[in-house]
């Protein structure tokens, strides 16, 4: 059974910062990819970045630059390191892990983010 549980988000100006977390329990956290997608108001889930369990990162083109992506594995944490925030990062942001087993996902509940301009 894994779980997620994200935090961090809240309601920011253009070019503010943020860290989202995601703290995960399971069995299968340390071999699996973790990662973030998000989903703005009326438009579909969309990848934000990704990392392995051995620390390879992948990130979405329209957040290069400005997201970091990293993971504790002793603690089974995901961390989002958001800066240069724009009001076209606005969306609930969600905790995903890769499960390597099942091909399966799992999400946690989504944090929100809200950029004004």
């Amino acid at each position: 059974q894994v779980q997620l549980v994200e935090s961090g988000g809240g309601s920011v100006q253009a070019g503010g910062s943020l860290r989202l977390s995601c703290a995960a329990s399971g069995k299968i956290i340390a071999i699996s990819t973790m990662g973030w997608y998000r989903q703005a108001p009326g438009q579909q889930r969309e990848l934000v970045a990704t990392i392995t369990p051995d620390g390879r990162t992948n990130y979405a083109d329209s957040v290069k630059g400005r997201f970091t992506i990293s993971r504790d594995n002793a603690k089974n944490t995901v961390t989002l390191h958001i800066n240069s925030l724009k009001p076209q990062d606005t969306a609930v942001y969600y905790c995903n892990v890769e499960d390597p087993f099942r091909a399966a996902n799992y999400w946690g509940k989504g944090t929100l983010v809200t950029v004004s301009s």
